[in-house]
C-alpha cells in the first residue's frame, strides 16, 4: 500500500468519525424531556428528587429548590461580570458576560446563567442539616439586603443578603474583585440560639436537560463535568445523570457545567471533604457538591467559603482558581498535544497581533518541524517515479494477473531499494497535528469574534464565501499531480480524484482558522516538494 491509499484511508477514517458523532447525536440516547409542570403549592413543598446528595439524607436535609423566581432580583456587578441573585435562598439566577456579545461587534452581553420560561441554568447554594435554614419545612429562605443594586467601588464589590431565624443570623456574602469571573460566596452564621446549631453547605448548579448541543462538524459538549483527587477531569452527561445518580466524596475537587467557550464551577475550599453529587427533577439536572457539617458554638461566629466561577474558559484564569479546572477546555484524546499548540499559538500571537497570522506562522513551525520527514517521503516518491516505466511494463507484462503482478513489483522495488510505505509516516503524523489543532480552534475562547482579514472577520466559524476551502481543494488536487502513483485498480484511481471535492465539501463548514492552516500546510507541502523533486531531478540527470 502506498501513500495515496493511506491518504483514502486517513480521509475515510475522518469521515466515519464525524458521521459517527452526527448519527450519535440525532438517533444516540436522548435526555428526558421536562415532565407536565406541577401546581405552585406542590412545588413548593419538600421533594425526594431535591436531596443535594446521591444518599438518601434526613428530612433535615433537604433544601427546597424552588422553580419561582422573586418578584425583585439584587443585581451586583464589576467591570466584566453581571450578576442577579434572587432573594429567595440567594440563588444566581443570570450571570451576564460584558466583555463576550452575543454577536461580533453586538451589544447585547452572553447569558450564561439565565432563568425563563422554557429554560433554566442555575447556580444554588444553601445550608442545610439540623439547624440549616434551607431545610426548613416552610421553604427556602427569604434574605433580605439593604439595596437592590450593587456596584463596583474601587477594586471590588460585596453584597450582604441576611437572614434571621430562631436565635440564628446568616449573611450570605458576595465578593466580586475586578476583572474576575470569580465570586467569592461566604456563609457567615452568629449562634446567638443559646444552643450549639449544626449546618452543613451545599453548592449546586441545575440546567434544564433538553436543549441544543453539539453537531458533526462542531462536536461541543454541553453538560456535567467534575474533579476529584481520583479524577482530575470527568464529564457526566445528561444521559448518565438519567442513569445513574454520581457519588463520589473527596478533599476538595469542583462541579461544573459546560458549553462551547463557557463554563460555570462550584469550587469548595481545597481542604475541605466533599460528597459530589448528581440528580434531576422535572426535566432539569443537577450536580452539586454538599460539604462537611459544622458545628458553632452557642455564641460563637463561623464562616463557611467557597467560590462560583461563570466565565470564559480562559486556561490561565481557571487554573489560577483550580489546578484542574483548566482541563474543561476539552481537548480530547489528544490534550497532550493540544495544549502546546495552544501555548505556541498564544506566544506567536502576542507577537504578531493577528490570530490568522499566528496560525500561518504555526503552521510554517509545525511544516519546518517536519520537514526531514517530509524530504524522505518525497525523495521515496520521486524514486517511486522514476520506476514509472518499469512499473508499465509490468502491468503490460502481466495484466489482470494480480497475484504475479505484486510479487514482480515487490522483487522491483527491493532490487531498486524503494520502500513504497516510505511516504506515508509524515502524512500519519500530520493527521494528529491536525485534530489537536482542530480542537484549539474549537475550543479556545481566544479566537471566538477574532478577526484575520478582508472577508474573514471570524476564525473560529465557518468562510462565509467558501474561498479558502476551495483553495483547500485545488492545492490538495495540486499536491496529486505532483505526486507519482502506481494504483492501476480504475476504482481506486476515481476515488483518489474524488477525495479533493469530498474533502473540500467537508471543510466547507469547518472553521476558518482550521481550513486557513490546511490551505497553508498544502502550499508549504507543495513548494517543498517541488524543490526535493527538482533536487531528484538535477541528481538523476548527474
Amino acid at each position: 500500500m502506498e501513500s495515496q491509499r493511506i491518504f483514502i484511508l486517513v480521509g475515510l477514517m475522518l469521515v466515519s468519525v464525524l458521521l459517527y458523532q452526527e448519527w450519535q447525536s440525532m438517533y444516540g440516547p436522548q435526555p428526558i424531556t421536562p415532565a407536565t409542570s406541577q401546581t405552585s403549592d406542590a412545588m413548593q413543598q419538600p421533594h425526594s428528587d431535591d436531596v443535594p446528595a446521591a444518599a438518601a439524607l434526613n428530612s433535615t436535609d433537604m433544601p427546597i429548590v424552588d422553580s419561582k423566581a422573586s418578584a425583585s432580583l439584587i443585581t451586583m456587578e464589576n467591570d466584566v461580570l453581571r450578576l442577579k441573585i434572587d432573594p429567595k435562598g440567594g440563588d444566581v439566577v443570570s450571570a451576564e458576560l460584558l466583555k463576550f456579545p452575543i454577536e461580533q461587534d453586538g451589544e447585547e452581553p452572553v447569558s450564561i446563567l439565565h432563568r425563563n420560561s422554557h429554560f433554566e441554568y442555575i447556580a444554588q447554594s444553601g445550608l442545610i442539616g439540623n439547624d440549616g435554614p434551607d431545610a426548613s419545612p416552610s421553604g427556602r429562605p427569604n434574605y433580605s439586603s439593604s439595596q437592590s443594586h450593587y456596584e463596583m467601588s474601587g477594586d471590588s464589590v460585596v453584597a450582604n443578603l441576611t437572614f434571621e431565624a430562631n436565635g440564628m443570623t446568616v449573611i450570605k456574602r458576595f465578593i466580586l474583585n475586578k476583572d474576575s469571573y470569580v465570586v467569592q460566596q461566604d456563609f457567615e452564621i452568629i449562634n446567638n440560639s443559646g444552643q450549639n446549631a449544626l449546618v452543613q453547605p451545599y453548592m449546586q448548579l441545575k440546567q434544564t436537560m433538553a436543549g441544543e448541543s453539539g453537531s458533526m462538524m462542531m462536536p461541543t459538549y454541553r453538560g456535567p463535568a467534575y474533579s476529584t483527587s481520583d479524577e482530575r477531569y470527568s464529564k457526566y452527561t445528561f444521559d448518565d445523570l438519567t442513569d445513574k445518580a454520581l457519588n463520589k466524596r473527596t478533599d476538595g475537587g469542583w462541579v461544573g457545567m459546560l458549553q462551547h467557550y463557557f463554563v460555570s464551577a462550584w469550587v469548595p475550599t481545597a481542604t475541605s471533604d466533599n460528597l459530589l453529587y448528581t440528580n434531576q427533577i422535572r426535566g432539569s439536572g443537577i450536580i452539586g457538591a454538599k460539604g462537611e457539617q459544622v458545628v458553632i458554638p452557642a455564641g460563637q461566629t463561623t464562616v463557611i467559603s467557597s467560590s462560583l466561577f461563570v466565565g470564559p474558559k480562559d486556561q490561565e484564569r481557571l487554573s489560577a482558581l483550580s489546578p484542574t479546572l483548566n482541563l474543561t477546555v476539552d481537548y480530547g484524546f489528544l490534550w497532550w498535544l493540544a495544549q502546546p499548540l495552544h501555548w505556541l499559538l498564544t506566544v506567536i500571537q502576542g507577537f504578531v497581533v493577528n490570530w490568522g497570522l499566528a496560525i500561518i506562522v504555526v503552521t510554517i513551525v509545525i511544516k519546518t518541524f517536519l520537514y526531514p520527514l517530509t524530504k524522505k517521503q518525497y525523495e521515496s516518491m520521486g524514486r517511486m517515479r522514476v520506476l514509472q516505466p518499469k512499473v508499465k511494463a509490468l502491468q503490460e507484462r502481466y495484466g489482470e494477473d494480480k497475484q504475479k503482478m505484486q510479487q514482480a513489483m515487490m522483487e522491483l522495488y527491493k532490487k531498486e531499494k524503494v520502500n513504497p510505505l516510505g511516504g506515508c509516516l509524515p502524512l500519519l503524523l500530520q493527521m494528529p497535528i491536525f485534530i489537536a489543532l482542530y480542537w484549539v480552534l474549537l475550543e479556545s475562547v481566544e479566537l471566538r469574534h477574532a478577526g484575520f482579514m478582508l472577508w474573514i472577520t471570524d476564525l473560529s466559524v465557518q468562510d462565509p464565501y467558501y474561498v479558502l476551502p476551495l483553495l483547500m481543494g485545488a492545492s490538495m488536487f495540486l499536491m496529486q499531480k505532483l505526486s507519482p502513483t502506481t494504483v492501476a485498480d480504475p476504482m481506486q484511481q476515481k476515488v483518489m480524484m474524488f477525495m479533493p471535492v469530498l474533502m473540500t465539501f467537508l471543510f466547507i463548514t469547518f472553521p476558518a482558522g482550521l481550513v486557513l492552516y490546511w490551505v497553508v500546510s498544502n502550499l508549504i507541502t507543495i513548494a517543498q516538494q517541488t524543490m526535493i523533486n527538482r533536487a531528484l531531478e538535477k541528481k538523476q540527470a548527474a
